[in-house]
C-alpha cells in the first residue's frame, strides 16, 4: 500500500469500527449474493471476470465487483464495515492497514480455514499483519516488491558494474550524478523507500515493547540505516526535498525534450517495469505514450543487503479479509477459497502480480523481473503491525521526518522529536 490517507479517517477508524464491530456478524446466511470490494485497478478484467463465474458454479450466487480508489478507501472503509447492511462481506486492504482493522474486530476469524487456503505457504510477512493474539483475520492477497531498474547504457559508460552490497550501491549511484541527472532518483520524503536502508541495517520503525508499541527511530541500527538514506540523497539524487510517492519510472526513461534520462538508476514495485523502455506514442491513443522495453538499454537487480545478498526491502501489495458485519459469512468463506485456489494463484502471477502461496511464485515466470521480484520479496518486510499505524501514516509525519533527514538535518535530534510524536500514534 502506498496511497497517502486521510488523516482524519485514519485517526477515527479504530474508535469508530470498535464501536461498530464489537458485536459479530449478524446471523443472517440467507442470501449467496455477496459484494466483493477490490482497491484500485491492480486486479485485471480477466481475474475478476474468472472469480465471478467460479463464484456462480460454486454457490448459485452472484459476486458484484467494486472497485475503490486508495485515495479515499479508509474513509470509505471506517463507514462501510460497522454496517451491516451496507459492508462489502469481502475487502481488499492495503496490506499495512491490516492491523488498525483487525485489532477492532472489524474482521471475522477465518483461523480455522488457513491450512486449507494454503497455510506456511502463504507470504509469512503478510499473514503477520493479519494476526491477532494468535488468530487470523486477513490474509495476503498478493505482493509487489521493490527491486532496482538501471541505465545499462549510463552504467557501462561510466565502467560500473552491478554492485554486490548496499555500501557499493551508494557509491555507484553517487558517482553516477551530475546536474542534470541523478545517479539514484528518490524524493527525500518517500519513507517507503527509503526504508529498505533502515530494515538493511537491521532497524525498525517501531517495537512492541510489553503491551505497548514504541517507535524506534532513535535506535542505534535504524540510525545507521538513516545516516545512509542521508548520504545517498544528498550525494546521489537530484529529486526534491518535499517528494514523497512519485512516478520513478518517467525520470528513468529519456526526457520528451532533452532526450537525456533524468535518472541513471530508481527503486520501484515489480510492476513498474511495464512502463519502462523506449516511449513512443500510444497508436490507439495520441495523446498518451507506450513504454516498450529494451534489454540493451535497461536492467534490473534485487537492492542488495549491507554484506550482499537481497535487502529487507519494503513489500508492497494488499491482504483480503471477510467483514465481520456481513450476512454472508458462509458465501464469503465460498469466495475465499476460489481466490486461494491454485488456479487463482497461477493467474495472479501471470499477470505479474505476486501469489500469496509462495507455492505459486513460479507463475511469475523465469525472466529477469520475475527473478528480480522474487529474490527481493525474499527477506521483504512490512510496517509494524502496531493498531494505530494507519495513523501513523495518515499523519504524514513520517514523510515530514524522512524529509528533514534527507534535507540533512541532525538525525539524532529528528529522531527523539518524532519518536515522541509517532509513539503517541501507535496504540
Amino acid at each position: 500500500m502506498k496511497k497517502k490517507l486521510g488523516v482524519l479517517a485514519a485517526t477515527t477508524a479504530a474508535a469508530l469500527l470498535l464501536a461498530g464491530c464489537a458485536g459479530g456478524a449478524p446471523a443472517d446466511e440467507s442470501g449467496n449474493d455477496i459484494t466483493l470490494w477490490l482497491m484500485g485497478g491492480d486486479t485485471p478484467d480477466t481475474l475478476r471476470d474468472y472469480l465471478k463465474t467460479e463464484y456462480a458454479d460454486a454457490t448459485g450466487g452472484t459476486l458484484t465487483i467494486e472497485e475503490q480508489g486508495w485515495g479515499d478507501a479508509i474513509a470509505k472503509l471506517t463507514t462501510a464495515l460497522p454496517d451491516a447492511e451496507n459492508t462489502p462481506d469481502v475487502v481488499e486492504i492495503g496490506n499495512t492497514w491490516s492491523p488498525t482493522f483487525t485489532n477492532v474486530g472489524a474482521f471475522s476469524d477465518i483461523t480455522d480455514m488457513v491450512d486449507e487456503l494454503g497455510g506456511d505457504d502463504l507470504l509469512p510477512s503478510f499473514v503477520e499483519v493479519g494476526t491477532v493474539d494468535g488468530a487470523n483475520y486477513a490474509l495476503p492477497y498478493y505482493f509487489g516488491s521493490r527491486y532496482v531498474f538501471y541505465r545499462k547504457d549510463l552504467w557501462a559508460a561510466a565502467g560500473k558494474q552491478v554492485p554486490t552490497t548496499l555500501t557499493e550501491f551508494n557509491e555507484t549511484a553517487a558517482s553516477l550524478r551530475t546536474d542534470g541527472q541523478s545517479g539514484f532518483y528518490i524524493g527525500g520524503e518517500d519513507w517507503r523507500n527509503a526504508i529498505s536502508w533502515v530494515f538493511a541495517n537491521d532497524g525498525e520503525l517501531a517495537k512492541k515493547d510489553g503491551d505497548e508499541w514504541v517507535s524506534t527511530l532513535s535506535d542505534d541500527n535504524t540510525i545507521a540505516g538513516l545516516e545512509q538514506f542521508q548520504a545517498l540523497f544528498q550525494n546521489a539524487s537530484n529529486a526534491p526535498v518535499t517528494e514523497a510517492d512519485s512516478t520513478p519510472w518517467v525520470n528513468i526513461n529519456n526526457n520528451e525534450t532533452t532526450g537525456a534520462p533524468e535518472a541513471a538508476t530508481i527503486i520501484a514495485p515489480g510492476w513498474a517495469h511495464w512502463s519502462i523502455g523506449d516511449v513512443t506514442p500510444d497508436p490507439d491513443d495520441a495523446t498518451k505514450t507506450v513504454a516498450t522495453w529494451n534489454d540493451e538499454v535497461f536492467g534490473v537487480f534485487p537492492l542488495p543487503a549491507v554484506d550482499g545478498g537481497a535487502a529487507p526491502v519494503f513489500a508492497g501489495g494488499s491482504n483480503i479479509a471477510i467483514s465481520a458485519k456481513s450476512k454472508n459469512q458462509d458465501a464469503s468463506r465460498e469466495l475465499l477459497k476460489i481466490i486461494f485456489s491454485a488456479e487463482y494463484q497461477q493467474m495472479l502471477g501471470e499477470n505479474g502480480l505476486g501469489p500469496a502461496n509462495l507455492e505459486h511464485a513460479s507463475s511469475l515466470g523465469d525472466d529477469q523481473f520475475a527473478e528480480a521480484l522474487i529474490e527481493s520479496a525474499k527477506n521483504s518486510k512490512l510496517t509494524p503491525a502496531a493498531p494505530g499505524w494507519a495513523a501513523v501514516e495518515g499523519s504524514g509525519l513520517l514523510e515530514e521526518f524522512f524529509g528533514k533527514v534527507a534535507g540533512g538535518g541532525d538525525i539524532a535530534s529528528l529522531a527523539a522529536e518524532y519518536d515522541e510524536k509517532i509513539g503517541a500514534l501507535l496504540n
